[in-house]
């Protein structure tokens, strides 16, 4: 193939010409010649049988492409308890570049092996120095950067339940927090010099190893932090990006205070890119990012996988997050979208039911207006092809159709599933508050769909060198939504509580979990490391004793 540079053609774009005489690339600069070499390779790959030449034929074409954002970003959530081993990782990373996507941050909040902070990460199996220069090196090595995101002054739960730690949250004993819930302390106290000392510490050891130019410092959900003290969390954003590790160094910050107090945007200085997120369909992107343009404020739109407290996915919303994130940062100038893959509670979805999500991100981030009108029957031929290989084409329909599942049911609930609560938060009465309106009939449309779904895996033929787990991924997840929905049934034939379950259906229902633990143990070790898996499962050790007892703590919110 004949490749030449252009400068003329936008950043990273490329023009791809396939003829009788041959096939040529044109691109403005190294990563157009990348992203050209990509398309090509699937073109090849969805024409699939070969020609005469022995590679495939494939159809004339002229391809004039560019991106619509400079950032076309995923975070993967590694503090909440999934840790991915290198080889799974880099597997995932030379997808994403196949995809497009340039930059990849690993959210963490106590899994990077700081040194003095043992006793933090001991159990978590974290990152050490040696493993993120590896993961940079692969990353580097496939036009994708590779960008530090650690959290500095809220999520610092695992922190501050160590008792040489605690003095330096806002609210050391711990506070009220949704539903009646009593959360241990979560947020540093941004008046407490000590604190600031901790997350000086922490950056100076994790940036450098990373060694990109930007650099995500979190500052998201300041629980404890009242909003009379909003005003410390702008002087702790100036003191952290005036630090000598953050010097020529770009700060990305989450945009949830700013959006909840904008007088505060006046205060935050230069050097600083605000990374507005939120994570349902209807989410007001539009009116966000007008803000942020208003202010001249360098800014990113962050929407999500919709992976997090679904078990299989909400596909529909996850399309619509998506696609609402990108229209607006076209329309106000957004230079980047950063897709967020999230773990909250336990991180029980399987890796499959994010790949959804991440294939739209790359699609949405790189040209908008050409996937407009693209539904979840169209996701689902797109990821049969680009992400699982399957040339039955079912494999994408059934992770489709799982993520479909949520709405089949009455209640819906932001940023998760009804189907979760009776998991994890076993506490709460089925068919009251967060689910009221669940029905038997509703369950029976769940069911049919877990039927539907096993049945499309079972002519599945996927080629990827994970295919096997693929699989199995999918049969853990609905093993996990059919035990929601039994649990949610016979709840639903009482007063919704468990104890208003009998102790023989108790039993079964025990059972049924015991299997899916077993199962969720052994999927995570073949991707994940060992660290935090205990955490994940402590989950489902308090449902399985709930089950046993038929009893629930009402304050019940986690290990920890």
């Amino acid at each position: 193939m004949a490749e030449t540079r252009d400068r003329s053609l936008p950043a990273e774009g490329y023009r791809l010409e396939i003829g009788a005489g041959g096939t040529s690339l044109v691109a403005a600069d190294d990563a157009g010649a990348r992203h050209g070499r990509a398309t090509l390779a699937q073109l090849r790959h969805a024409a699939g049988a070969p020609g005469p030449s022995g590679e495939p034929t494939l159809p004339g074409c002229r391809i004039d492409d560019w991106p619509d954002f400079a950032v076309r970003g995923v975070m993967l959530d590694i503090a909440r308890d999934r840790v991915p081993t290198l080889p799974a990782l880099f597997a995932l990373v030379d997808r994403l570049a196949g995809w497009k996507l340039n930059q990849l941050q690993l959210y963490t909040e106590h899994t990077f092996a700081y040194a003095g902070h043992e006793d933090v990460w001991r159990q978590a199996s974290p990152y050490s120095a040696a493993d993120i220069e590896a993961i940079g090196a692969h990353c580097a090595g496939r036009g994708i950067e590779l960008v530090a995101n650690q959290n500095t002054l809220g999520h610092f739960d695992r922190w501050l339940v160590h008792e040489r730690y605690r003095p330096l949250a806002i609210a050391p004993d711990g506070f009220e927090w949704i539903g009646g819930i009593r959360r241990s302390p979560m947020t540093l106290d941004p008046a407490n010099s000590d604190a600031f000392a901790l997350v000086t510490d922490l950056l100076g050891q994790l940036v450098p190893v990373v060694g990109s130019r930007r650099v995500h410092i979190g500052l998201d959900e300041p629980w404890e932090l009242a909003p009379e003290r909003r005003p410390e969390w702008v002087d702790w954003l100036r003191r952290l990006v005036a630090l000598p590790v953050m010097a020529s160094h770009e700060a990305l910050v989450w945009g949830d205070v700013l959006a909840a107090d904008p007088a505060l945007l006046a205060g935050i200085g230069d050097g600083v890119t605000v990374c507005e997120w939120g994570y349902e369909d209807n989410h007001p992107f539009d009116d966000r990012a007008a803000a942020l343009a208003g202010a001249g404020v360098p800014f990113w739109l962050c929407p999500g996988t919709s992976s997090w407290l679904s078990i299989s996915g909400r596909v529909e919303n996850m399309l619509g997050n998506i696609a609402a994130a990108a229209g607006a940062g076209l329309d106000h100038g957004a230079a980047g979208i950063l897709t967020t893959d999230w773990g909250d509670m336990g991180h029980h979805q399987q890796p499959i039911v994010s790949e959804p999500g991440l294939a739209v991100a790359a699609a949405f981030s790189w040209c908008a207006a050409s996937h407009r009108a693209l539904d979840l029957d169209a996701l689902a031929t797109v990821l049969d092809v680009h992400a699982f290989d399957d040339p039955a084409g079912a494999l994408g329909a059934a992770v489709v159709g799982l993520g479909r599942v949520p709405r089949l049911v009455t209640p819906q609930v932001p940023n998760m599933s009804a189907l979760v609560f009776p998991l994890l938060l076993p506490q709460w009465r089925v068919g009251r508050g967060a689910t009221a309106g669940l029905s038997p009939e509703d369950l029976d449309a769940v069911e049919t769909a877990l039927d539907d779904a096993l049945a499309l895996i079972g002519r599945a033929r996927p080629r990827r060198p994970d295919a096997a787990s693929l699989l199995d991924q999918v049969r853990a997840t609905v093993s996990l939504l059919r035990l929601s929905a039994h649990d949610a049934r016979l709840r639903l034939a009482g007063d919704g509580s468990l104890a208003s379950v009998p102790a023989a259906d108790r039993r079964t229902l025990a059972g049924e979990l015991d299997a899916v633990v077993s199962e969720h143990r052994r999927l995570w070790l073949e991707a994940f490391r060992p660290g935090g898996l205990g955490d994940s499962v402590a989950w489902f050790d308090h449902l399985g004793s709930c089950y046993r007892s038929g009893q629930a703590d009402r304050g019940w919110f986690g290990p920890f």
